[in-house]
């Protein structure tokens, strides 16, 4: 039975799912394991759980559970998990699931939806192949519950997905376990407009533990020889790689959590700014733990500007400039046919706060490293 079916449907607190997940990994020889099946891949470091990469819900893969270096949950459970111990006010946003990617409107040029919706700061015309920041679910859990009963009709038709096509490569590669994948980003009518290589590299320490995310995205092929390209990711503040941080860690859960970036802002400041990392960290089932992102000096326009919230969204997104402030420039990129896009990140689950966890020298020591290539 897979690692992530094995909480049953019944509400769990934290400590009976966690209880469940260690019971689940089985004794393991000592080191990273991987195991694949249909449903995606389960690693595990010294026969206990550490990530699962999931291919089979919501619109795009990603990674839930995610268990730190002390054995602690390092991601709200919900939505894929509904938990007493996570108030109602942090069961929203049905798409931040675990850590993942995606964005709120990229596409060819020539496959715009003619829609026009009221956002929250006004007429905004979608102009991309597909949303897949958000998921359909999103929209209509806001209509069902009337919160915005109309402007979000007209946005059900733009969500799209990022399809798993294929893993190249599962393996354990001396003191890391490493996934290879390619993905399809398709459009509402399941027209394909990016491809993208991703690889995620895992490591396992006695204090910390990290994931490597390294993407490469290129313009999909219309008929399998000529390129459907040009491809354009809009300037959207909700998109890029993020993360939905433990509830209790959420600086608005008024338990101790905080944010702070590699420029010394903190909390609300933090939002929206450039900086080469980002780290949250606050209390988990009774430690003080915390998540750091590292933005590698190769990555697409770096240092990247951080959509990091108090509430828990936790998210490097290079694409948003003048969405983020109206005195910036327009961010949005082209991609052309034939050339290539590439994002470098790091997860640091460590303990403490970011001095404690030393978020600083992890990043000058993944910066004088060569990114990887998916």
């Amino acid at each position: 039975m897979r690692l992530l079916h094995i909480v049953t449907a019944a509400v769990f607190s934290l400590g009976s799912l966690m209880a469940a997940l260690l019971s689940a990994a089985g004794a393991e020889a000592a080191g990273l394991s991987v195991r694949q099946d249909t449903a995606g891949v389960t690693v595990e470091a010294d026969g206990k759980p550490f990530a699962v990469y999931v291919i089979d819900q919501g619109n795009k893969p990603f990674l839930w559970p995610i268990i730190g270096p002390t054995g602690k949950p390092m991601t709200r459970a919900y939505p894929m998990r509904d938990l007493a111990d996570e108030p109602a006010a942090q069961r929203d946003h049905l798409h931040h699931r675990g850590i993942t990617f995606g964005h709120e409107s990229v596409g060819a040029a020539d496959w715009n939806f003619p829609e026009t919706w009221e956002g929250l700061t006004g007429a905004e015309t979608y102009r991309g192949g597909g949303d897949t920041w958000h998921e359909r679910a999103t929209f209509e859990e806001f209509i069902d519950q009337g919160k915005m009963p109309d402007r979000n009709r007209a946005r059900l038709p733009t969500v799209g997905r990022i399809v798993h096509r294929e893993f190249t490569r599962v393996a354990v590669d001396g003191d890391r376990a490493v996934i290879e994948e390619v993905c399809d980003h398709v459009d509402p009518a399941d027209r394909p407009f990016l491809v993208e290589h991703r690889r995620l590299t895992f490591r396992a320490e006695n204090d910390s533990r990290t994931i490597d995310i390294d993407q490469e995205f290129s313009c999909a092929e219309a008929d399998g020889t000529t390129a459907a390209g040009p491809v354009t990711f809009d300037d959207r503040k909700d998109a890029g790689l993020f993360i939905r941080v433990p509830t209790s860690m959420a600086v608005d859960s008024k338990q101790g959590g905080r944010i702070v970036n590699s420029e010394g802002q903190v909390d609300k400041d933090a939002w929206s700014k450039p900086a080469r990392w980002c780290d949250y960290h606050g209390p988990v089932a009774g430690e003080h733990l915390g998540i750091a992102i590292l933005n590698h000096p190769a990555s697409h326009r770096h240092p990247t500007r951080w959509h990091v919230r108090t509430y828990g969204l936790f998210a490097a997104n290079p694409f948003a400039s003048r969405q983020y402030d109206a005195a910036l420039p327009d961010g949005t990129t082209t991609l052309a046919p034939g050339d290539v896009l590439r994002l470098h990140h790091r997860f640091l689950f460590h303990k403490g706060d970011e001095r404690t966890g030393a978020v600083e020298e992890a990043w000058k020591t993944y910066a004088a490293e060569t990114p990887r290539r998916p």
